[in-house]
């Protein structure tokens, strides 16, 4: 049986709660972080936090002589990334979590965006780093601190560990925190997502809102100081701080965490580390599914009762969003879990939902909050969905609009980073805009959410929002390409999928390999994420253009890949492993329907 959490005197401000966790005559020894085969107590996270927080004080200088004390992480979930975040929350400092994922030129602007005076880089991409070193405006190069491997040899000045130990302390060190004046409306950590135009855009996020994130969820989950959570999702982003890291925190718990996602060995950690909840984004949800009927041929039987019924099998609750319902119920029954929660919110946080037990099939939980509707194009309020007798909606064109809050505050959303435009495009005339397409059904007078995709600027893949603008700009540096629309469309198990609409120039003619070459050179040397690869191309004579030039990309989103729709419409895709792009044929695209019919997502395609 999981203990109740014991409550502390304190403020809602990071290091505050550090230290009554640090002190606490039954928490102070107990294991809090786990990476591996290395752990942190409560009391070691604590010591190595303020160890993080005298050296970054010295790097940055003294506060007050009109320099930001602002510190960008570009790493790998480790145990420095936790204690880098603890020592700004001691500090009042602010960090900065860069996507791992950027490259180039993407990357050095948002390095000069934040304006971040120190730098800390993991070992693994300091190859990329080092590309744009000499374009960054604000890091001196003895500001660039390196977290190398486990094992790693060397140990250079500029390696975190290095520099801790003769500048500051060896590790162990049980020093007084520094003097820092910390209030809960303290900014903590910017975390990046991406705008519709230009650079990423970074949310910034204060004390008090991580706190109450953190307590909110670990209250929902009726989470104590017994329960394990496991961040294998990435520590820069909203995922796993919100519902890893700040609920383990809040209910004195404890926290498994790998370096990145690896769906092979997500089951060998969970029983390994006895974890009993997971934050999760949707795809790798199907990942997992996918790995364990590899493992074990297909066999549910075998699946149950190596996994479900495995002795070392802790794990309650996965939550997050993006999972398909088939997946949630088969993830629920092969991973032997009470309950899967699917979540609707962002890193803004101005608009949140909870799905709990025994809400409608495939919603992201119940609208509480009286001020968000659902908007149409037009700015009027969308009727809820209506049910045929065989549950499908009958007005749906009608009931899908933008997911909005239409009110005089923005709730927990506390702004862009010195991105005034972006704040005025978010919340204007007062009505704060998701950038989410959803409609809402209403039961014995309850407000069900469901979530139907992005709008026509943003693309969610992987749990992560990104500028559909910027995937275009890329494919535009294609030599046969004159114009690109990039644009999300509907995915049988997660999100979304990119496609993207190439106009060619006079002449040439589309070639799937050399043009899946030239995208996986922007992966490696260019500014694409991974994530923003085409998984379809399609090939357009010319674009239909709205009244002020634009790319109408709505009717590019509403035809997506729809071979009902464009029988002749030359459409190439890829799947995982292909070297190439390959046509899309009719019957690629039947195959298709079948998997989001069995996904319960098949008016996705129909809309």
């Amino acid at each position: 049986m999981t203990k109740v959490p014991p409550t502390f005197d304190a403020p809602l401000v990071l290091g505050a709660q550090i230290e009554a966790r640090a002190s606490h005559p039954e928490l102070a020894d107990r294991e809090f972080l786990i990476e591996h085969d290395r752990s942190w107590s409560f009391r070691q996270f604590r010591d190595e936090s303020v160890r993080v927080a005298h050296l970054l004080r010295r790097r940055l200088g003294r506060p007050g002589q009109g320099r930001a004390d602002h510190v960008a992480m570009l790493l790998e979930n480790h145990l420095e990334l936790l204690a880098l975040y603890g020592a700004c929350g001691y500090l009042g400092a602010t960090l900065f979590g860069v996507n791992t994922g950027l490259r180039g030129e993407t990357l050095a602007g948002v390095l000069n965006q934040s304006r971040a005076r120190v730098v800390v880089v993991d070992e693994r991409f300091l190859p990329e780093f080092e590309r744009v070193a000499a374009k960054l405006e604000h890091v001196a190069p003895e500001n660039v601190l390196v977290v190398r491997a486990a094992g790693s040899a060397g140990a250079e000045p500029r390696d975190l560990a290095t520099a801790l130990d003769l500048e500051v302390a060896p590790a162990g060190a049980s020093l007084a925190a520094p003097d820092a004046r910390v209030e809960p409306a303290t900014p903590l950590m910017v975390i990046y997502t991406s705008g519709t135009t230009g650079l990423p855009k970074g949310i910034q996020n204060n004390h008090l809102k991580l706190m109450l994130i953190g307590l909110t969820v670990s209250n929902n989950l009726g989470l104590g100081p017994d329960d394990r959570g496991y961040a294998c999702m990435p520590l820069f982003h909203s995922n796993s701080i919100f519902l890893g890291f700040q609920p383990a925190l809040a209910a004195s718990a404890s926290l498994a965490m790998r370096e990145r996602f690896s769906a092979s060995q997500f089951v060998a950690d969970v029983l390994r580390h006895g974890v009993t909840w997971w934050n999760y984004v949707g795809e790798p949800v199907h990942y997992i599914l996918g790995a364990l009927e590899r493992e074990h041929g297909g066999d549910e039987e075998r699946i149950l009762e190596q996994v479900a019924r495995h002795p070392e099998n802790r794990l309650r609750y996965a939550l997050g969003n993006g999972a398909a319902p088939p997946d949630i119920d088969r993830f629920m029954r092969w991973l032997g879990l009470d309950d899967m929660f699917e979540l609707y919110g962002s890193t803004e946080a101005a608009i949140s939902t909870f799905r709990r037990k025994g809400d409608p099939r495939g919603c992201v939980g119940e609208v509480v909050d009286p001020n968000v509707k659902i908007l149409s194009d037009r700015g009027e309020e969308c009727p809820p969905a209506r049910l045929s007798a065989e549950g499908k909606i009958d007005n749906y064109a009608e009931c899908v609009g933008e997911i909005c809050r239409v009110a005089p505050d923005t709730g927990l959303f506390q702004g862009y980073f010195d991105n005034p435009d972006a704040n005025r495009s978010k919340y204007r005339d007062g009505i704060y805009h998701s950038g989410d397409l959803g409609h809402i059904l209403v039961q014995a007078g309850r407000r069900f959410l469901y979530f139907d995709g992005r709008t026509d600027d943003w693309i969610r893949k992987d749990g992560e929002n990104f500028s559909a603008a910027q995937v275009a700009r890329l494919l535009q540096e294609h030599p046969d390409v004159v114009l690109a629309a990039a644009y999300g469309v509907p995915c049988a198990v997660s999100d979304e999928l990119v496609m993207a609409a190439l106009k060619l120039r006079p002449g040439s003619r589309f070639d799937p390999a050399r043009f899946f070459d030239f995208c996986e050179a922007q992966v490696r040397e260019g500014g694409m994420d991974r994530k923003w690869f085409p998984d379809f191309v399609r090939i357009v004579e010319d674009f239909e253009y709205t009244g002020t030039t634009k790319i109408l990309v709505r009717n590019l989103k509403r035809d997506h890949f729809d071979r009902r729709r464009l029988p002749s419409e030359p459409i190439f895709w890829r799947t995982r492993g292909d070297s190439a792009f390959q046509p899309f044929e009719a019957s690629d695209y039947e195959r298709l329907r079948a998997e989001f019919e069995a996904a319960e997502r098949l008016q996705l395609l129909d809309r």
